[in-house]
């Protein structure tokens, strides 16, 4: 079965469904989300997207991400999305949302309304090789200086959402007791 994605407005009310590629081939605003673990040192998980993936293969992003499915919530999409992709299940909590833009060379073009969301692990993953190629813990600090440094490893909505998301990651390292 093909799957869609929930094309939205900029206040994030749907529109109707469309095939995913298309969605990327058209470059229309569609919901998306992005999950960020963190575990008891402050570090973030992050992944290296396997080779194979349409877009931007083999580069490095937050822990999972994808795209919401028809009557799915946030939290719902984003557990569903990190056990078939990281393996584990965890709590989740949405912390921000926003719109962005990124055409790559293929000629598609992510054009999402991004929910982003938060948990806390120290599991270990067991990685979905059809999807992650690697993964990683890695301070924010540590991950902005790399960015800098090698903006050429990191997805593009990757580096759009830690920039926003810097702060927040600092001042919640640890999960509240």
């Amino acid at each position: 079965m093909e799957e869609k994605v929930i094309l939205v407005d900029h206040n994030n009310q749907q529109l109707g469904l469309m095939p995913k590629m298309e969605a990327h081939e058209k470059a229309v605003l569609h919901r998306a989300f992005s999950v960020f673990v963190m575990n008891d040192k402050g570090e973030t998980m992050l992944q290296q997207r396997a080779a194979h993936k349409y877009h931007s293969p083999l580069l490095w992003t937050n822990t999972c991400c994808s795209h919401q499915r028809d009557g799915e919530t946030n939290i719902e999409a984003g557990k569903r999305r990190l056990v078939e992709e990281m393996g584990f299940e965890v709590n989740l909590k949405e912390v921000f949302s926003f719109i962005y833009k990124a055409p790559f060379d293929n000629g598609l073009t992510e054009h999402e309304y991004d929910h982003v969301m938060v948990g806390y692990s120290n599991l270990e993953p067991k990685i979905n090789p059809d999807e992650v190629q690697a993964w990683k813990w890695m301070q924010p600090d540590a991950i902005k200086n790399d960015i800098a440094k090698n903006p050429d490893v990191y997805t593009a909505w990757f580096k759009i959402i830690f920039d926003r998301f810097y702060d927040y990651l600092i001042e919640n390292q640890k999960p509240c007791a």
